[in-house]
């Protein structure tokens, strides 16, 4: 068979044969070439976004590393330590011995660069010693006059001839002078004590059995300006007799004494009425108490046990009031001889008589780090002031390793699910990353962002989807060709809108507004669809002959009036309304009776404004849907009888809606990711609440607000990135399952 069609000859259609390669190939080419160089960007741009950022947020999973750096032979091995730390610089390290000599170590060469002693007078003795807060590398001697001598370490830095140089010296905060503790002269054992500008307090056992707690209390003289100091004395007479340890928290409100498996928590806030107020019993099943130590901030007590078990108590309000209880435990293959914490974090050190070294964090239960050295009879540790150091006596030797330890904080449970924060009556979702106060512990729960994203997507399609799918349908099927003209322009330039002036208004007018008409706004959304499908069934009824006097061209234009006068009347009645049925406030109203919390930027108002910038892309979207399905399609079914009605909802929906459910989740995926809004309309709480009169904290409005502030490379700052990744791996999901529902539906009915 002939055909006048001729076939182009292969010279035609390559670029690169032949004389004659047409124009119209050239230009093929190039454009294959240039759409699918963009496409491959465009991907490789997604990867490298993806990619990047999980390289910021990778190294907040990574453990910790512990590295050997040098060791000291001890002088006075065979004396006990009371406590060992270095510089914050790792230059210099420092060893405190219960006899009162002070040894100061080169980090570099390990020899001795200072020793200092305590000053006693003749014929009074050392009979014990103490520590403070590891923050405050400070330490005390109980001498056999009933006299204290407190003194710390202090490191004092120069720079002669641009060289860094590290001076170490004691310090003594009440002067040289030795503190009449015991009025009676009576030996001090067991001492334990806490010293601030204006306060210090002692405790301690008397050669009887004793215990005893003084309190000086400092007050500058006006004239002098000198401090004097002021001692109170009481006798703590249901004190165990046997007791192995004994701590004092730094603000001097409680002391608490080990005895065997038992410890007494003491209230000594007020020295005239010392009282127990709790016993915790620490004995757990065939094992012994090793150590009891105070954690960063002294909220909370770490207990450790002969067989690696170690548990964490802080207070918490119940029926008794402020009671320690059981929080969370740790577990090691090796005992645990020893603990140390870090001087402003939640991490602490173990260490076992077989020198197994553990690094672990309490809030986020991380093992971040477990190996056995060669430390033989272990002894005290202590962290450095930077936390990037451990020192660690053993065998006779001073032992420096370095940490490197930086997102401790960090874990996935930490998260993703309740953690028990100190202070907190139960385990919660909480997001707080910053805080005025110094013992503040950031709180990285990515939950709450997660689900405000999800509470503020939600209510926004809510409002936007009925709206915009309705309009789109009504426009593109029912709608004059002149009248949608006009329509569909209009609401889709409603796009360009910047969603900043959306937010401004959101929160500076619409919040407000709401807030004082929130019966008018109940009344709008009952009237405004009621009223519009009366009228619709009014104009149905309608006589022929009236509904002739308007042009068909203009019918749907007859609702602008009804809900004009709708939103009037709604808002004209909110006040009468408010009167009769809410006492006159309807937010008090709901905060008293109902007992809901409502806040002035809240989700409704999300819910409100980011409809509007969502309405413009599901409505453009799904109208080209609807109007593009073929005419002899309905044509069809109405020449088969079916009414518009039935030719709406069973040809041209189908056949619309792969492209209908696109828009609906190309609307989501814009309100999950939409951020100026949530800003600037919402209270930016972190909360989970599903009430529509609170508000929320987004993961995009909290990147948008705390990415400044945030210092590079903390773990705050690599949080931020791994919320992003989440928003992220949100709109990836989304459009994927988009995309994929979109291709069965337009497989079934593709044959229609």
């Amino acid at each position: 068979m002939e055909t006048q069609v001729t076939q182009p000859g292969s010279t035609a259609t390559n670029l690169l044969m032949g004389k004659g390669s047409s124009r119209r190939a050239f230009k093929d080419k190039l454009t294959q070439f240039g759409v699918t160089l963009g496409g491959t960007m465009v991907f490789v741009a997604l990867l490298l976004i993806f990619f990047y950022l999980l390289y910021v947020v990778k190294p907040i999973f990574d453990g910790a590393s512990v590295t050997p750096v040098m060791t000291a032979e001890l002088q006075d091995g065979d004396v006990a330590t009371l406590m060992v730390g270095s510089d914050e610089q790792n230059e210099i390290l420092y060893r405190v011995g219960v006899n009162g000599k002070v040894t100061f170590y080169s980090a570099a060469t390990g020899q001795v660069v200072d020793v200092e002693s305590i000053e006693l007078p003749e014929g009074v003795s050392i009979v014990s010693s103490a520590s403070a807060v590891p923050s405050e590398q400070r330490f005390a001697f109980g001498l056999s006059n009933g006299q204290v001598v407190i003194a710390g370490i202090n490191f004092s830095v120069t720079y002669p001839d641009n060289k860094r140089v590290i001076t170490p010296s004691l310090r003594y905060p009440l002067g040289k002078q030795r503190l009449q503790v015991d009025d009676n002269a009576l030996p001090l054992n067991q001492l334990s004590f806490t010293y601030s500008s204006d306060k210090m307090s002692f405790a301690y056992r008397d050669d009887s059995g004793r215990w005893h707690l003084t309190r000086q209390e400092g007050e500058e003289n006006m004239m002098t300006e000198e401090v004097e100091w002021a001692s109170t004395s009481t006798i703590i007479d249901d004190a165990p007799l046997q007791v192995q340890q004994v701590l004092m928290t730094p603000d001097q409100r409680q002391l608490l004494l080990r005895s065997a498996n038992r410890l007494f928590v003491y209230d000594i806030r007020d020295t005239e009425e010392v009282s127990l107020i709790q016993v915790i019993e620490l004995e757990r099943a065939k094992t012994r108490v090793t150590d009891v130590s105070l954690l960063a901030g002294a909220s909370s007590v770490l207990v450790s046990y002969d067989n690696g078990l170690i548990l964490q108590y802080f207070q918490v309000n119940g029926d008794k009031g402020r009671q320690y209880q059981e929080i969370r435990e740790f577990s090691n293959k090796a005992g645990v001889k020893r603990i140390a914490s870090e001087f402003y974090r939640k991490s602490f050190a173990t260490i076992s008589d077989s020198g197994e070294l553990n690094l672990l964090y309490t809030t986020s239960q991380r093992k971040l780090f477990s190996k056995t050295f060669d430390l033989k009879q272990p002894g005290v540790m202590g962290f450095s002031p930077r936390s990037n150091a451990l020192v660690v006596q053993a065998g006779g030797k001073l032992h420096l390793f370095a940490i490197e330890n930086s997102h401790p904080e960090v874990s996935w449970s930490a998260m993703w699910d309740k953690v028990w924060y100190e202070g907190y009556p139960e385990p919660q979702y909480v997001w707080q990353s910053t805080s005025g106060s110094d013992d503040f512990e950031a709180k990285l729960s990515l939950m709450p962002l997660a689900f405000g994203t999800m509470k503020a997507a939600l209510y926004a399609m809510l409002f936007a989807t009925p709206l915009a799918i309705a309009g789109a349908i009504y426009t593109a099927y029912f709608m004059s060709p002149k009248v949608r003209a006009v329509v569909k322009p209009t609401i889709e330039i409603m796009e360009a809108l910047p969603t900043v002036i959306l937010g401004f208004l959101a929160g500076l007018w619409l919040a407000p507004l709401i807030e004082d008409n929130l019966p008018g706004i109940l009344i709008l959304l009952v009237m405004l669809p009621v009223s519009i499908l009366v009228t619709a069934f009014a104009w149905h009824q309608l006589p022929a002959r009236w509904k002739q006097r308007l042009p068909e061209v203009y019918q749907e234009l007859m609702l602008l009036p009804v809900i004009i006068f709708v939103g009037w009347f709604a808002f004209y009645i909110s006040p009468f309304v408010e009167v009769a049925l809410f006492g006159g406030d309807s937010r008090l109203f709901i905060t008293n009776e109902l007992g809901i919390t409502f806040d002035q930027r809240n989700a409704l108002v999300v819910g409100i404004a980011m409809g509007f910038a969502v309405i413009p892309t599901i409505f453009s979207i799904a109208e080209d849907a609807v109007f593009s399905v073929p005419r002899h399609l309905s044509n069809g079914s109405l020449a088969l009888g079916a009414t518009n009605w039935q030719t709406l909802t069973r040809v041209v929906l189908l056949t619309a809606s792969p492209g209908i459910f696109s828009a609906v989740m190309m609307g989501l995926g814009r309100a999950v990711g939409e951020t100026m809004i949530v800003l600037m309309a919402t209270g930016n709480t972190a909360i989970m609440e599903w009430s529509v009169f609170e508000g929320m904290r987004t993961l995009a409005a909290n990147i948008a607000v705390e990415m400044p502030e945030s210092a590079i490379g903390s773990s705050h700052y690599r949080v931020l990135f791994l919320a992003a990744f989440v928003l992220f791996i949100f709109t990836f999901f989304f459009n994927t399952i988009a995309e994929v529902v979109r291709q069965r539906l337009r497989e079934r009915y593709s044959s229609l």
